[in-house]
């Protein structure tokens, strides 16, 4: 298996590329602001042809490219029904004051094909088998993808809902932190401790890792144990 990515843009959100081997089709996960460039080398650089773009959730910093992207390659875009009015309108998903306009006004248009998600669909697409987790809070609409570990480690693309030492931040509109976590509980702490995490910003991990010593897993699952509070939940570049 072949995944390839780069931090796209101011807010640093992670593009990734996948593909059963060089030479092959390839999937694009997330392609935020300026990705085009990013995704243009690495489909150069390994003879790939796009073939799809999925989508984690509807924050621009992830989707902001994909209109492009998919129109100039004419290719398909997933996202979870719930977050799909952000692919018009990303203000939504932002606390935006009353008469702001978003980045001075840049207008956002659907791809011309927009195909959802949803909870546990297993997806056959450029060659690679993709399991798709419904996982809301960071947004409603906020999924993950994982490689089942047909080659061990399997993978999880996490968006923002796992990173490395921190979880995805609910302080946006469609928010919630109960459900975040109720998320990570059932969508992320049944996977085994190899599972690489490729995360929506930041480095990589493992759920082994997280599961270590993560603050915001401390205790999930446990009927018992209090619910984390911990302020600050989010990757400081982005949303």
């Amino acid at each position: 298996m072949l995944i390839a990515g780069f931090p796209a843009g101011s807010f640093a959100a992670n593009c990734y590329l996948v593909a059963p081997g060089p030479g092959e089709q390839c999937l694009i996960i997330d392609p935020g602001q300026d990705a085009e460039q990013g995704i243009d080398q690495i489909v150069e650089r390994y003879r790939l042809q796009p073939a799809a773009v999925l989508l984690t959730h509807g924050h621009v910093d992830h989707i902001w490219s994909v209109a492009p992207v998919c129109g100039a390659r004419d290719i398909p875009a997933y996202i979870h029904p719930s977050d799909r009015a952000l692919l018009t309108d990303p203000g939504r998903g932002l606390a935006l004051a009353p008469g702001q306009r978003l980045f001075g006004g840049i207008t956002f248009t659907e791809p011309d094909d927009v195909r959802e998600l949803t909870d546990g669909a297993v997806l056959e697409l450029a060659g690679v088998q993709v399991v798709v987790d419904h996982a809301p809070g960071h947004t409603p609409g906020s999924v993950t993808f994982r490689l089942p570990p047909a080659a061990e480690p399997g993978t999880l693309f996490s968006g923002d809902l796992l990173f490395a030492g921190s979880i995805g931040r609910t302080d946006l509109p469609g928010g919630d932190h109960a459900t975040i976590l109720k998320s990570l509980a059932r969508v992320c702490l049944p996977l085994p401790d190899d599972t690489e995490v490729l995360a929506g910003h930041g480095p990589a991990t493992t759920i082994g890792e997280e599961r270590r010593s993560n603050p915001f897993l401390a205790g999930l699952g446990d009927p018992d144990a209090p619910v984390p509070t911990i302020p600050g939940a989010r990757h400081p570049t982005g949303l």
